[in-house]
This record gives structure tokens, sequence and C-alpha cells, in this order.
């Protein structure tokens, strides 16, 4: 009986060792991965196009814009992202009152940017907080610069000044944002498109189309009265080249005309019967037709050239 009791003890002895041993085993992997899981969640990335915030307690601590890997401190600091890409922001429609008294809407957009996430956090809180700051500082110059301005002048694209406004008013925007230290740049400030309020739309419409006309018809006088211009013109030297070719012409023929005279003279004074004899005929071809009835004495020349008596 004692046997027994001795080889159970040393039985439970082993077990309770075996159970100690694989114990410290579980704890040692449990706590490994306590500590690789603490590791691990408290590493984060910066990437390419971002900025990472580190908090303590509640306040900025350090900010890493750097992509690549960081470590921060467990259950004391957090990390959130802000974006450091330009980003675009739909500027509210806005109705404004133009210097001759006429409403319109103006409607923009913005281009901005973070570049420098602690003063944006100190001042703004939240990407959203700094843009509806953005926005009220867009509305309050547009809407003054744009009362500066006629009506015409805004919507009329030949008149219009809004290329130069939309530079001017990025840059008074910019001057704001700096002076309240919000940490944030406007690239760029654009009108997207102007509306009239409904019950204008028409006369408006009606007026513009009455205007395009005009400026049609005014091309179209234009055009007509250089037509014109033109065809005189033309007419002109048309008939400055057949009066000088019809110069040159009877100037030719004269010439001509002087030429073959000489000719026949030479031609002629060899042989004075001859001569007279072709005179004679060439005046039978202009005073005889079909129908000529002459009254000649029979005894004349012509008479007997007629007949054939001459010799």
């Amino acid at each position: 009986m004692k046997d027994d009791t001795i080889i159970n003890f040393k039985e439970k002895k082993r077990e309770d060792f075996v159970w100690r041993k694989y114990t410290k085993i579980g704890v040692f992997f449990i706590s490994l991965i306590i500590i690789l899981g603490l590791i691990f969640s408290n590493i984060f990335i910066v990437k390419e196009g971002e900025y990472r915030v580190i908090r303590q307690f509640g306040e900025v601590v350090k900010i890493k814009s750097e992509p690549g890997l960081n470590f921060k401190i467990p259950f004391i600091q957090t990390v959130s992202t802000l974006p450091k890409y330009q980003m675009t922001y739909d500027v509210s429609k806005a109705e404004i009152n133009t210097k001759d008294k006429k409403r319109m809407i103006i409607d923009n957009y913005a281009v901005w940017k973070i570049v420098d996430p602690k003063k944006m956090i100190s001042n703004a809180r939240t990407v959203d907080n700094a843009e509806r700051r953005m926005e009220e500082f867009i509305y309050s110059i547009v809407r003054t610069e744009l009362g500066h301005l006629n009506y015409d002048e805004i919507i009329n694209d030949e008149k219009s000044s809004r290329g130069s406004l939309n530079d001017k008013v990025t840059k008074m925007v910019n001057d704001l944002l700096e002076q309240d230290n919000y940490g944030i740049v406007v690239t760029d400030v654009r009108t997207k498109r102007t509306d009239l309020p409904e019950e204008n739309e028409k006369s408006v419409f009606t007026r513009m189309i009455s205007e395009r006309e005009s400026k049609a018809q005014e091309y179209l006088s234009k055009g007509d009265a250089g037509k014109k211009r033109i065809e005189a013109e033309t007419d002109r030297k048309v008939k400055e080249m057949l009066s000088k070719a019809q110069a040159d012409a009877e100037v030719i023929r004269s010439e001509g005309e002087g030429e073959a005279a000489k000719i026949y003279n030479q031609a002629f004074s060899k042989d004075k019967e001859f001569y007279h004899l072709f005179r004679t005929l060439e005046s039978y071809k202009k005073t005889i037709g079909n129908e000529t009835v002459i009254v000649l004495p029979s005894d004349s020349p012509y008479a007997k050239l007629l007949m054939g008596y001459a010799k």
C-alpha cells in the first residue's frame, strides 16, 4: 500500500512538472504575440502625397511628410492623415449685385493645398473648417470685385475682364489666409459659370440675340461695302487696261497702214498704168453690186473698161 502511494506521488509530481513546462511555453508565446502586436500596431507608413500628424494627449507633437516607415509611442500617441496633394473645392453658388444694380448668380471653384499642417490644425482644426473659411474669403472678394463691374462686362466675352479678375481674387484670398495663419494656399480661383435669376433670363437672352443680330448686320454691311469697293476698283482697272490696249492697237494699226501704203507706193511706182488699172478695179468693188445701175457716157474710159472696149 505504501509503495502504491509513493508511485502515485511521483506520477503526480511528473504531471505537475509537464503542466508547468507547457504553461511557461504558452505564456511566452502569448507574451511574444502581444509584444509583436504592440510593435506592429504602432508602426505607421507615410505615403507619397500625404502628411501624417502625430498627437500626444491631443496636442500635435510631430508631423511626418517624407515617405517611409515610422513608429509612435503605444497608448500615448495617435496618428491621423492630411492630404498633401492639390484639391478642388466647389464654392457654393451665390447671388451678387453688379455695378449697374443687376442680380446674377456666380458659381466658382478653387484649387488649393495644405502647405503647413501644423498651422492648419492649430487655426482651422479640420480640412472641412479650412474649406469653409476659404469659401467665405472667396465669396466676399468675388462679390466685392464683381460689384465694381457692369453686368455686360461680366457676361460679354468681348468685354470680359474675368481673366485678370481670377488672378486678382486668388492673390487676395491668399493674403487673407496667410494673415490668419491657416497654413493653406489657393492655387487658383475660377468662375465655372454665371447664371441669371429665372425672372431675368428671358429678357437678357432676348437682348443678347438682338445684339448678336445687330453685330451680324454690321459685318454684312461692311462686307457689302468692301465688295462694292473691290468691284469698282476692278472695273476701273479693266477700263484702264482696255483703253491702253485700244490705244496700243491704234498705234500698231496706223503703223501697219503706213507701212502698207509705203509698200504700195513702192510697188505701184514701178508701173503706173498697172497701178491706175488696179485702183480702177478696186473702185469697181466698192461701187458695183448685184443691183447697181450706172449711167455713163459711152465714150468714157470707165464705160469702155466695163464694156471691154478699152485697150
